[in-house]
């Protein structure tokens, strides 16, 4: 049996295998603290049943582990009953070779990368570029979509991963997309008169070396909108907004995970800004989205998290701004605001790779509704 995190979003320590017994734990790197997420493979244990003993913090979601038996293809929560404590227990089939297993259910550059292509070939309404490159020269991608090239009502920001363990909120920023280049008349409207900026992976080499990307020394890519940048990404994203918002850029939406689980982390829900004007549409828009909703995730514009409550306190950024609260100082931005996606349970609804993305699609639902 061997244990593997050389691949794309990997991330894993083993201490020691004894007979059926593994015991490893999560890379922290430069994370300051504590923080769960955690993707790696075995190999060569056919037929054998292995317990898996995390020795550090809370490593699960309320659904125990994801896995995946084909290559990432597809992937399934492998249940509360193969937890015990801080470990799982996993029975692998006579010939399965390889199998996956992570916190969540990852994403990373190929998964986007798939994505765009199967659903922008030769579409006049996208633009592929890229941001700039990573500090490892990896390139920040970025899509443009919707009135390119036009004189436009709207324009809008869509974001995620500034913490590159976040992996949930990518589905939701591509269902969200999907519905966008949808034939639905109302995503059609939104089309013709919204340019789209998408950012898919803030955080670029996180994402693929697999860091927790929260709390990274000496601050993280969501903090780093308040003095000079330590990343190129935030530089990038600082320079390009001003200049092409051009007095049209009324919406920012940044897609998040919160923690691992329990109470407010098992809930979708905005993070309240400290600005009343601000606050005031996140509400507003946030009643939208509670009225739009078709998918199989509730959400409820109460549960949003007003500025001054639980962990939404000042000494939480004391570290830095994040992105969100930046882009409230640009010119025309109505609504800026992070959208927490649960990693696992969402007020009793699994979030799944598909129930994340139909969730993006009613968020898209409610922006063209409020725009």
């Amino acid at each position: 049996m061997q244990i593997l995190s050389n691949f794309p979003g990997g991330n894993i320590v083993v201490e020691s295998i004894e007979d059926d017994s593994v015991y490893l734990h999560q890379d922290l790197r430069d994370t300051e603290g504590d923080w769960f997420y955690w993707y790696f493979s075995v190999i060569q244990a056919q037929g054998r049943t292995v317990r898996f003993n995390f020795t550090q913090s809370r490593c699960f979601t309320i659904h125990g582990p994801a896995f995946s038996t084909d290559n990432g293809k597809t992937w399934a929560w492998l249940g509360s009953n193969s937890v015990e404590g801080n470990s799982f227990t996993y029975t692998f089939g006579p010939t399965e070779n390889s199998t996956l297993f992570c916190m969540s259910i990852p994403y990373v550059g190929a998964d986007w990368d798939a994505f765009v292509k199967g659903n922008t070939v030769n579409s006049p309404l996208v633009e592929i570029g890229k941001l700039g490159f990573s500090h490892q020269r990896r390139p920040v991608e970025t899509l443009w979509l919707g009135c390119l090239g036009q004189t436009v009502e709207h324009r809008v920001v869509l974001s995620a991963r500034h913490h590159s363990c976040e992996t949930m909120g990518s589905y939701a920023l591509e269902g969200m997309v999907a519905f966008i280049l949808s034939n639905d008349p109302e995503a059609i409207h939104l089309r013709q008169c919204t340019e789209f900026l998408i950012i898919p992976f803030v955080d670029k080499d996180g994402v693929e070396l697999g860091d927790q990307g929260k709390n990274r020394h000496p601050h993280d890519h969501n903090r780093d909108y308040a003095q000079q940048n330590l990343y190129p990404e935030t530089a990038a994203l600082r320079n390009l907004l001003p200049t092409w918002s051009q007095g049209r850029l009324n919406v920012v939406l940044d897609f998040h995970c919160p923690w691992i689980a329990d109470g407010v982390n098992e809930i979708l829900y905005f993070v309240g800004s400290a600005h009343p004007r601000i606050w005031e549409q996140q509400q507003r828009f946030g009643e939208i989205l509670e009225r739009s909703l078709k998918g199989p995730l509730p959400y409820r514009a109460s549960d949003n998290l007003p500025f001054g409550h639980g962990w939404n306190i000042p000494i939480n950024f004391r570290m830095g701004r994040t992105f969100a609260d930046w882009a409230t100082d640009l010119p025309e931005v109505r609504l800026a605001t992070t959208i927490e996606v649960p990693y696992a349970n969402a007020g009793g609804g699994m979030v799944t790779r598909e129930s994340a993305r139909a969730f993006g699609a009613d968020v898209g639902r409610a922006l063209a509704a409020y725009l």
